[in-house]
């Protein structure tokens, strides 16, 4: 038994009103049950009770057991003086506000019927993946529709976070926060937070200043990782290196991140090496680059600004003084949806937001221009049923997967209420 489950069964009177009593015998009536405002203090606000011949204007709280209010500290807490009923799932001991008065207690296991048990027990029974697998794709469509929408705005707010405080950090220089984001999923989930921390330790103006030469910026990114070889006998590395020496005496830099990048189980496309040259040429061929994205309005234009060749040398290598046969090395379009999904799509959000202006619509149809995601988590609800169409559909199942199922959240989850109201 969850408390969860009691909020449910009292929100929505999922009991018998018929003959309530409290555990004093004394008889009960529920006019209002109050709001459920899910904040500090008590759970359910202004509700409206009747005890004997006395009404009682208030707040209710509920425990799975009277104990827990001593277990919570909530004798301690002012928010709690004005409860007027506390609901209890098994009543094992007397509670008492400050001025030692005894709070009226409702248990409530005496209420509820079979069937209501049994659903519960049912949606919350151990399943191989998640909960409602087995019913999951029995939910009304216009229901699941509303509910992905929501969890695609929860998981931008989620995305919002590291970029409020990148703001912060860079006193709101939003076009080094789109550079810091970019260079964070430019290293993907192995490489992410190593390219984070080399883009952070270049302050964004020098960026920005040597952006006329790609090879000023492809030697800060190398440098500052650290990755130049160390007996190099190319030309074009060794340029490199005596740019790097010469733009950190310039600029006072000193902070190389000695964090090494991974190349183990990537595809050479995916090399660290070539996802920093590529970022490099990005720099230098699109100025005032979040200027772009924040006025590009489909995946078409957006696409546009992806649409570069990586520079000379890195179409014959994958690796310094390393040759290999020519290849242009442009960005893929799974790549570029995957920069959509996790970099400009919540840069778009998150401007729109410090404007206060409301985006979600237009996000939502923008990435459903953009192809679902590719991942275990998108197969298994494909198993049972789900399938994904589009990318805002993948973002909103990833949110429900790791914020909901991933916690036993059933009772705050539109499918799971939808099963229980069945």
């Amino acid at each position: 038994m969850k408390e969860d489950f009691l909020h449910y069964v009292w929100q929505y009177k999922k009991f018998d009103f018929s003959d309530l009593t409290t555990v004093s015998g004394e008889v009960l009536t529920i006019s209002n049950c109050g709001n459920y405002l899910q904040q500090t203090g008590p759970d359910f606000f202004n509700a409206q009770i009747v005890i004997g011949n006395q009404k009682w204007a208030g707040n209710v709280e509920i425990h799975i057991k009277s104990s827990d209010w001593y277990l919570h500290h909530h004798e301690k807490d002012a928010n709690y003086n004005n409860v007027i009923l506390h609901v209890v799932w098994e009543h094992d001991t007397p509670v008492f506000r400050k001025d030692n008065t005894e709070i009226p207690v409702l248990e409530l296991k005496k209420y509820i019927s079979n069937k209501e048990l049994e659903k519960y027990q049912s949606l919350t029974s151990q399943k191989s993946w998640i909960y409602c697998e087995r019913q999951i794709d029995t939910i009304d469509y216009f229901v699941f529709q509303n509910w992905q929408e929501r969890l695609f705005i929860e998981r931008l707010e989620r995305k919002y976070r590291p970029i409020e405080q990148l703001l912060k950090e860079t006193e709101n220089n939003w076009e080094a926060v789109l550079f810091c984001m970019l260079a964070k999923n430019f290293g993907l989930n192995t490489n992410g937070e190593t390219f984070l921390k080399i883009a952070k330790s270049i302050p964004f103006p020098i960026i920005r200043k040597e952006s006329v030469e790609v090879e000023n910026i492809e030697s800060l990114l190398f440098g500052m990782a650290d990755m130049f070889p160390v007996d190099a006998e190319d030309n074009y590395t060794k340029e490199l290196k005596k740019r790097f020496y010469y733009i950190t005496q310039k600029y006072s830099l000193n902070e190389i991140i000695t964090e090494p990048v991974q190349f183990f189980k990537h595809r050479p496309d995916n090399f660290p090496t070539i996802r920093l040259a590529q970022l490099a040429m990005l720099y230098h061929k699109q100025q005032n680059l979040f200027s772009k994205v924040i006025v590009a309005k489909t995946v078409k234009e957006l696409c546009q600004l992806f649409d570069i060749t990586i520079s000379d040398y890195w179409q014959t290598h994958y690796q310094f003084d390393k040759a290999s046969p020519k290849k242009k090395k442009q960005f893929s379009k799974s790549f570029i949806d995957l920069l959509l999904i996790n970099t400009i799509v919540p840069i778009q959000f998150a401007y729109a937001k410090s404007q206060g202006k409301e985006t979600s619509e237009s996000l939502i149809d923008l990435l459903r221009e953009v192809a679902a995601e590719k991942n275990i988590i998108i197969e298994k609800f494909s198993n049972f049923g789900i399938k994904a169409k589009n990318a805002f559909e993948t973002q909103s199942l990833l949110q429900l997967k790791n914020e909901y199922c991933n916690h036993g959240k059933c009772l705050q989850c539109a499918v799971g209420m939808q099963l229980l109201k069945a």
